[in-house]
């Protein structure tokens, strides 16, 4: 038996497992980038001030545009 085969297959295999880790782990890195995306993008959709309704305006007011200058 050649001990210099049974090495190398040695080492494949945990050269394919030390990938899938290194993949697991960068797709848990990414979903946590993401999540802390959405907060921030939820935080700031939440800060927007309503905009106040006009309802105290007499109704000639705001209907028109004067574009002449």
């Amino acid at each position: 038996m050649d001990i210099s085969s049974v090495s190398g297959v040695a080492s494949l295999a945990t050269n394919s497992n030390n990938a899938q880790v290194s993949d697991a782990v960068g797709i848990s890195v990414l979903n946590k980038a993401l999540d802390a995306q959405v907060q921030g993008a939820a935080a700031l959709i939440e800060s927007i001030a309503e905009t106040p309704q006009a309802t105290a305006l007499p109704d000639n007011v705001g209907g028109n545009v004067n574009v002449t200058a």
